[in-house]
């Protein structure tokens, strides 16, 4: 008899870093939903976003593509110059795919890759952010539901997560069910929190923030202000532990209703983000990738959490150390359903069999792309390579991890590694040579679709530290 496929679901958060959870290190937060899964399952310890800003970031865990096969290189601002942007229309994505394999699908919370108030394709249940304006945390909120748009008062995330277990209880028995829910409290402003999980941090020390770092030589910060004070910072470090804290409190209430309905032996949940997060960190009091002109990919930007629990085919508490994507993650899961994802130009894999413990071969390098500059990391060594753009030509990056974590000091024009930059060079090339669509690159961003009204290639570069 042929087993029942797994339901999958999948937690997308926006803006929640690998440094802010507690199984990953983090010596203060409390997120015992995500710590579970982590102990039942695997927890991915090199886990990485494509692009460290949400919509292609978003676009390219739905598509399984590169920014520069997918089209969408920057966050999407549908209330305003995004309107138009093509998002991902006419562009095969995950849910069409588990839906043509017979699965019951639905996206609760933010989906932010066009046309959020319009139910997408693949989708039964669709219930959004209206337009893609994911704010309040807390107040009166406005979804797209079904195509309707509806105000709701109250937290955001309980929202969210009161629709996500109708959607369990309403879904067809018969049928297994893709569910993919992405809560945005992580994402500033860092406010509107429940004050009983604020309190809980007024006293923290924050000692895995790092003090007194500034913005790195060759960037200059594009974040207009700052907490002003001592004070003001610590409140919006306890506002954001504050907020990773309530989505681990509503992930629990998911899943326990999920034991409720004795669903949680044939089924696959994720827990991960879109990309990463600062809070001090290199000078910058939050945001990610778009927190510099020109952009950035430090590593609190690109890493993310990646949890993944399967009863009877995850090895509980595993932790492999193989570089992994969203591309990846997309694989992964048609793998689980069995669903084969041919034609599809995608640079990812199934890293199953990681999962179980067994052995495979894997790549040595993760890439990452953000408009029109790209990424190649080693174990040892991060390569980023700039393209002009309207507002001018930056230049390329080399930065030895080994003697230099926090990205301080670029070794580009270092006669040692010569060598070394020309190999990197060259499998960067290769690798965008062999999954971008020439007529969406990034490489010449400025023949693309604006998608936001601030982008850091047309940011002025003005003022550059260093």
């Amino acid at each position: 008899m042929t087993a029942p496929l797994p339901n999958i679901l999948v937690f997308m958060t926006d803006d929640h870093a690998e440094w802010a959870v507690h199984c990953c290190g983090n010596s203060e937060l409390m997120t015992p939903t995500m710590d579970s899964l982590a102990t039942r399952g695997a927890r991915m310890s090199n886990a990485f976003t494509p692009s460290p800003v949400c919509s292609p970031a978003r676009a390219s865990f739905f598509t399984g593509c590169i920014p520069s096969h997918h089209g969408i290189h920057n966050y999407i601002s549908e209330w305003d110059i995004g309107r138009d942007h093509p998002g991902l229309r006419g562009q095969t994505t995950l849910a069409q795919l588990l839906h043509d394999k017979g699965y019951h699908t639905g996206l609760i919370g933010k989906w932010h890759c066009g046309g959020d108030s319009t139910p997408q394709p693949g989708f039964d249940r669709w219930f959004t952010f209206a337009d893609g304006h994911q704010l309040p945390h807390f107040g009166q909120v406005r979804y797209c539901d079904q195509g309707d748009i509806v105000e709701i008062h109250g937290h955001a995330a309980t929202t969210i997560t009161d629709q996500a277990m109708a959607f369990l209880r309403q879904r067809p028995v018969e049928q297994p069910f893709f569910l993919f829910v992405g809560y945005v409290n992580t994402h500033t402003p860092h406010k509107d929190q429940p004050d009983r999980l604020v309190s809980h941090y007024a006293n923290a020390r924050f000692g895995d923030i790092p003090r007194g770092e500034t913005c790195p030589p060759g960037y200059r910060s594009a974040i207009k202000r700052g907490p002003a004070g001592i004070e003001e910072q610590r409140e919006s470090w306890a506002q954001h532990y504050a907020a990773v804290s309530m989505i681990d409190e509503q992930m629990g209430r998911l899943i326990d209703e999920m034991d409720n309905l004795q669903l949680r032996d044939n089924t696959l949940i994720v827990y991960t983000s879109d990309h990463g997060h600062f809070a001090g960190h290199h000078g910058l009091p939050f945001s990610k990738g778009n927190a510099t002109v020109p952009q950035n990919f430090f590593e609190e930007a690109i890493r993310v959490p990646l949890l993944l629990d399967w009863p009877g085919h995850v090895q509980a508490g595993i932790v492999p150390d193989q570089f992994v994507d969203h591309c990846d993650l997309f694989q992964t899961l048609l793998a689980a359903a069995e669903v084969r994802g041919d034609g599809i130009p995608s640079p990812g894999r199934s890293f199953l069999p990681l999962l179980k413990g067994q052995e495979m071969p894997w790549r040595d390098a993760q890439f990452c792309e953000y408009g029109n500059a790209r990424m190649i990391r080693t174990k040892s060594h991060k390569f980023i390579c700039r393209y002009p753009g309207p507002n001018g030509h930056f230049g390329d990056e080399l930065y030895d991890l080994t003697v230099d974590p926090r990205e301080r000091h670029n070794v580009i024009n270092d006669p040692i590694n010569m060598e070394r930059l020309a190999d990197l060079r060259r499998r960067l090339d290769g690798y965008f040579a062999q999954y971008e669509a020439p007529q969406r690159s990034g490489r010449h961003v400025a023949l693309q679709p604006q998608a936001g009204a601030v982008e850091p290639w047309r940011s002025l570069p003005a003022q550059v530290s260093g």
